[in-house]
């Protein structure tokens, strides 16, 4: 007789992560009963997604039949924003307010910029539509919203075939009784219309930074809902069977029936997961202050972890400061530039030497890649200078086309430039590196922050080949590359937590706020936290909760974050809340007023549902010396700090112990990656298995 017992299905064991990148999708798996991290690295299929994902996750051995949790970062929300592909979406507004989005704050970032040029909405003013209703500052109810009204809009919107629409009424975050109401209305009456209420999204004031963010979720709502159908689809389809969870902007995670209307709140989710994985190391090595630096396929990102937590921001302009529409949200605060492996060089009208923001992406890639591109991009140029080695590249998986990246370099720049093809290949990397560095300096050095106190980890598959150069721009003297950096956002996602971020506005003087009340809005925010990851599918192991409020001093127009410990509440301490804003304002501008009194805007509180985290395996001890089985052999690569092409000793990381050093120049060759040490660096193996570069003096 059969066993009943034999034909259950098997309690899960494994946790896999996914991140999909412009140019590769990477997969890391953690098996709970091995205790293996299993990864995967693949080219990521842009005409459908979650074939790459599938790919990612065969190459790393997993099987989602076994997963419990499959953890998600995507960028097709980012991509479908920046790239104007969105849905046909119309905007919902208070009467007399339509105008709001387009005119925005009138931001000029450089007046005197003559070719500045302001930001393109997402809707065109033919689609915003305006609704009699009106609800005041303190949340009263002046003019009533009426359901015929709503309801006659509908059908206009029917008429012409809008399949999103995003609703901000005045004041609703106050009282959004109008909004909710008016959404509900669409929704009964078309519920195949993606509907979107600003309150939902966020409950702070400024109207336009509201409205420019429930038009974006909107905007790329459709999108993004087909996207998660096609994934669950496929899941389904392999066996999965556990809880599909997705890294928000914040690093924090939330459950896909959520991600379907917040859309929005998966903007970064890629670079944001990196941060989350940065935080988990320092808070292994005990590192306080680091910087994030991720350089993919597509761009370079940089994010910062201070005195062991990692920053954020409640807003963000999203694709550059001057062209770009806010998003008002929690997110990481994490810059960007369009300097990746895949950015196209080229020579301009003007004969000078740019690089990017165009990018090969995965199809049809860099010119060495023999998949018909015929650009050369910032890959040709470490394919031609040595730094990566055309038999090696993914572990010798996907050989490259040296010969091509040497053509489009001699063709496309040298030539025209006059310049050797060394020498474009040259200029091509210096050029990153800068437009690199403005990624760290975006989240350092403008937010009051000395990159030079700071370690850099760097990851992503180019980011260990530009590190140290990185480094030297900014004067930082310490540099990590973490074991498997290639595939380091997936990573970091298995160390991510359940995560709900509130707001509300509450404009009072310290000096005279009820903080009775003040702590009642806070036990609001939080037991609507804890009740969705009581909702939520995944295992937590406990809950953690954080507050914080902006503040300004009276007179002020715009506000800085303040972290404040609970206990401070509990105390009812205003002085010691007064000095925490202080000494922020401090850091944050390079001058306090301790004198003067100030005022809270608004106050904030983060929910978090603690996972448990699969632990981070040790490497061997060793000494010193690295074991014969390291050293790979070697080749010529181009050093200006030695004067041209040197022979260059490679070594397989994989074989690399503990205590083991190596001085530059050097190439530390593993499946996804490179780490190049240019003469003078000096590394030395930690007992992670983390590669920690002293970097040399700039010669």
């Amino acid at each position: 007789m059969l066993d009943p017992s034999s034909t259950k299905k098997k309690s899960p064991t494994m946790r896999i992560a996914a991140d999909i990148g412009g140019t590769f999708t990477d997969v890391a798996a953690f098996d709970e009963t091995t205790g293996k991290l299993l990864l995967g690295k693949t080219l990521t299929t842009p005409a459908r997604l979650v074939d790459g994902i599938v790919e990612g996750v065969q190459k790393a051995g997993a099987d989602f039949a076994d997963a419990g949790v499959f953890l998600h970062g995507s960028t097709v929300a980012i991509n479908t924003l920046l790239e104007r592909t969105g849905a046909r979406a119309a905007l919902v507004t208070t009467e007399g307010f339509r105008d709001v989005y387009e005119i925005g704050r009138v931001n000029r970032p450089d007046a005197y910029n003559l070719f500045f040029k302001k930001h393109d909405p997402l809707i065109e003013r033919a689609l915003r539509f305006e609704v009699k209703e009106r609800v005041l500052a303190d949340g009263t109810v002046r003019i009533p919203l009426e359901d015929d009204d709503v309801l006659r809009l509908g059908a206009e919107l029917k008429r012409l075939e809008i399949d999103a629409v995003a609703i901000m009424f005045l004041h609703c975050y106050r009282n959004p009784e109008h909004e909710a109401r008016a959404k509900r209305l669409l929704e009964q009456r078309y519920p195949d219309m993606f509907v979107s209420a600003s309150h939902e999204l966020s409950q702070e004031y400024r109207e336009f930074e509201r409205c420019s963010t429930v038009v974006a979720n909107a905007y790329i709502g459709p999108r993004v809902r087909s996207y998660l159908s096609e994934m669950e689809e496929q899941l389904t389809a392999c066996g999965f069977e556990g809880s599909l969870l997705i890294v928000q902007s914040t690093g924090g995670l939330y459950e896909a029936d959520q991600a379907r209307s917040h859309c929005v709140r998966m903007l970064e989710s890629g670079p944001a997961a990196g941060v989350i994985g940065t935080r988990t190391l320092c808070h292994q090595l005990g590192i306080e202050n680091a910087i994030a630096f991720d350089m993919g396929g597509t761009t370079a990102k940089a994010g910062v972890i201070y005195k062991g937590e990692a920053l954020t921001t409640g807003a963000a302009l999203i694709g550059g400061y001057e062209r770009a529409l806010p998003i008002q949200i929690a997110m990481m605060d994490i810059f960007e530039v369009s300097a990746g492996g895949g950015s196209i060089a080229r020579v301009d009208e003007t004969g000078a030497l740019r690089v990017g923001p165009q990018s090969a992406g995965a199809d049809p890639g860099p010119a060495c890649y023999g998949l018909g591109g015929t650009e050369p991009t910032v890959t040709d140029a470490n394919l031609a200078l040595g730094r990566l080695g055309a038999d090696r590249f993914l572990g010798g998986e996907m050989k490259l086309d040296q010969g091509a990246a040497e053509t489009a370099l001699r063709t496309r720049i040298g030539q025209p430039l006059n310049k050797t093809m060394i020498d474009a290949a040259h200029g091509i990397l210096q050029i990153a590196v800068t437009a690199m560095s403005y990624a760290v300096k975006g989240v350092s050095t403008e937010r009051g922050l000395d990159a030079g106190d700071f370690v850099l980890f760097a990851y992503g598959g180019a980011g260990p080949l530009h590190a140290t150069a990185v480094a030297r721009e900014l004067g930082i003297r310490n540099v990590i590359i973490p074991r498997a950096p290639g595939v380091f956002s997936s990573f970091g996602m298995l160390f991510s937590d359940l995560r709900y971020d509130f707001v509300r506005t509450r404009l009072m003087r310290l000096d005279t706020a009820p903080l009775e009340d003040i702590t009642g809005v806070y036990a609001t925010m939080e037991n609507e936290g804890r009740a969705a990851i009581a909702q939520t599918s995944a295992k937590q192991a406990e809950v953690e909760i954080r507050r914080a409020a902006d503040m300004r001093y009276v007179g002020q127009e715009h506000a800085v974050t303040v972290d404040i410990p609970l206990e401070v509440f509990e105390r009812g301490d205003r002085a010691v809340i007064k000095r925490l804003f202080d000494d922020t304002h401090d850091l944050r501008y390079g001058t306090c007023a301790p004198e003067e009194p100030a005022e809270i805007v608004s106050l904030r509180s983060t929910v978090s549902g603690i996972m448990v985290k699969p632990p981070i395996e040790g490497v061997t001890a060793g000494t010193a010396e690295t074991p014969a089985s390291a050293f790979s052999g070697s080749r010529k690569v181009f050093f200006a700090e030695a004067g041209g092409m040197i022979d260059t000793p490679t070594y397989a990381r994989a074989e690399l112990l503990a205590g083991n050093r190596i001085a530059g120049p050097a190439l530390i060759e593993e499946h996804a990656s490179t780490t190049v040490l240019v003469p003078g660096d000096a590394l030395q193996v930690d007992h992670l298995g983390n590669l920690r570069i002293t970097v040399g003096d700039r010669k």
